[in-house]
């Protein structure tokens, strides 16, 4: 069985995922930040990334994420989890990564994914990233959207696919949390029939 690799994103309502929590310096702000997805939604945040073995990001989150999280401490478990899973970044800049255990990928993104998915089974989360995307969804390699939409139009930003994109998805789920929060799981059709989450 091949590795999944499943999206995961904050997005509005026009379809914007960039920088939900002000974190990546894009003027967006922290455009989640008024509203509260409330127990559920924390819930299956947390049981998310419990159900992942590994992260893959862009450079621009995983900087973001890399300056942040190592600094945060909870008490669910969450920060922990974050930073002790690996992770792997996207990048032709990036070196040398120092957050926890990193591998940088920084040729043929498309390939290097398409043999990622190969060596095993297992969840790898894609949180944010737009341009990592991008790219492994028009070529067929993401599995899985869970699209948590907030109540919000914001007019600018990047979004979950760009103008042109075209391909299908199914829906497995609609669930409502606090604040007019949705959760919208889409599984690529060609993975429809597969295993989904369990909550």
């Amino acid at each position: 069985m091949s590795k999944k690799i499943i999206v995961t994103e904050y997005i509005s309502v026009d379809g914007v995922i960039e920088d939900p929590v002000g974190m990546e310096g894009s003027g967006l702000g922290n455009w989640t930040g008024p509203f509260s997805r409330g127990p559920a939604g924390d819930k299956f945040k947390h049981e998310e990334l419990m159900q992942a073995d590994s992260l893959i990001f862009g450079r621009v989150t995983y900087e973001a994420f890399a300056a942040a999280w190592p600094q945060i401490k909870d008490e669910t478990g969450y920060a922990d989890r974050i930073n002790n899973l690996p992770k792997v970044v996207a990048t032709a800049t990036l070196k040398h990564p120092t957050w926890g255990e990193t591998t940088v990928w920084n040729g043929d993104i498309v390939a290097a994914a398409a043999a990622y998915r190969e060596q095993g089974g297992g969840v790898a989360l894609i949180f944010g990233s737009a341009s990592i995307v991008h790219q492994l969804g028009l070529a067929g390699l993401i599995d899985e959207y869970r699209l948590m939409v907030y109540p919000t139009i914001l007019g600018v930003g990047k979004r979950l696919y760009p103008a042109n994109s075209d391909f299908q998805l199914a829906l497995a789920e609609c669930r409502q949390f606090d604040d007019g929060i949705v959760l919208l799981r889409y599984l690529a059709v060609r993975a429809a029939s597969a295993a989904v989450f369990d909550s």
